[in-house]
C-alpha cells in the first residue's frame, strides 16, 4: 500500500470507528482527523464532504464482511441450509461470548439518521443490503434445489426477509442489552429452513 492509500485507510479506519460509536451527527471532521492523527486538510483531500466521507466508509466496513459472508455461504463442506445455519450461530456465539452484548450496526445507525436526508447515503446502504439479500438468495435457491427447501419457496423474498430478522434481532439485542433476541432469531431461522 503506498503512502495515499495508507493515509486515505487511517482516514476510513479511524472515521469509520468514531461513527459508529457517535453515529454521522456526532462525529466531526475534526474528531476523524485527530483520531487518524493527520491534518484536517488532509480530510478534504480524500473525501469531498462528510457525505461523501460516511459513503466510502459503509463501503470500508462492509465490504469485507460481505466477501466472508460469501465465502460462508459457498463453503462445500456443508449443506446449502447448514452453511446458511452455521454462519447465523457461528454469529450469535461471538455476541454471546462478550460480556454486555452490544453492537454497533453502522449501517443501521447511519441509516436512521441519514437515509431520509441523503439520497446517497441511502442509494449505498440499499446496495449493500441488496448485495447481503442476494448472496443469501443464492445460497437458498441451492438449498431449495437439494430439496432442503418446499419447492415453491421464493429463495430472494426469504432471502430479504432473513436479513431483515437479523437487522432487527440486532437492534433489540442493543436495546435489551442481552443475547436473547439472536436466540429467538436462530430457533426462528431453523424453523423457516425445514424442507
Amino acid at each position: 500500500m503506498n503512502a495515499i492509500q495508507d493515509k486515505r485507510a487511517r482516514i476510513l479506519a479511524a472515521g469509520t470507528e468514531v461513527m459508529l460509536l457517535k453515529g454521522y451527527n456526532g462525529t466531526g471532521v475534526q474528531e476523524i482527523t485527530q483520531n487518524a492523527g493527520v491534518p484536517k486538510g488532509s480530510f478534504y483531500h480524500y473525501f469531498e464532504s462528510k457525505e461523501d466521507f460516511a459513503i466510502q466508509a459503509l463501503h470500508y466496513y462492509y465490504l469485507p464482511r460481505l466477501e466472508r459472508f460469501a465465502n460462508a455461504l459457498q463453503a462445500d463442506d456443508a449443506s446449502p441450509r447448514e452453511r446458511i445455519l452455521r454462519f447465523y450461530r457461528d454469529l450469535v456465539g461471538y455476541f454471546a461470548n462478550q460480556h454486555e452484548p452490544t453492537h454497533q450496526c453502522f449501517i443501521g445507525s447511519l441509516c436512521h439518521e441519514k437515509a431520509g436526508d441523503s439520497q446517497p447515503i441511502g442509494y449505498a446502504a440499499s446496495a449493500i443490503l441488496n448485495r447481503s439479500s442476494e448472496l443469501l438468495a443464492n445460497c437458498l435457491v441451492e438449498a431449495r434445489d437439494a430439496g432442503e427447501l418446499p419447492a415453491d419457496q421464493d429463495p430472494h423474498a426469504l432471502g430479504a426477509f432473513i436479513g431483515a430478522a437479523w437487522e432487527g434481532a440486532l437492534l433489540r439485542m442493543k436495546v435489551d442489552r442481552q443475547i436473547g433476541p439472536l436466540r429467538v432469531f436462530i430457533s426462528q431461522l431453523e424453523r423457516l429452513l425445514r424442507p
